[in-house]
């Protein structure tokens, strides 16, 4: 599934982190995105610099994350999770 952006998410979404070199991934604390710019351009610019926003690092730990295939938002999630404390 390659977006209008020319990424495809698709793939990057299927990593497999015990097969991947942990120094070809991008260090989510380096990446730098401009506030000022459209939204269009600041997700290309993020996917740019973060190369796979479904695996990263943050220093020397591997992050996969994964989404739910669900029409709940996060903010319904944080509700949700607020409510039960």
């Amino acid at each position: 599934m390659e977006t209008a952006l020319g990424f495809d998410l698709a793939q990057m979404k299927e990593v497999d982190i015990r097969m991947i070199d942990r120094e070809s991934l991008a260090d989510i604390r380096e990446v730098q995105i401009d506030g000022k710019l459209p939204r269009e351009q600041r997700f290309r610019d993020f996917l740019g610099q973060i190369r796979n926003p479904y695996c990263y690092r943050c220093g020397r730990i591997v992050v996969k994350i994964s989404f739910s295939d669900t029409d709940a938002t996060l903010e319904d999630r944080l509700e949700h999770y607020m409510a039960t404390l």
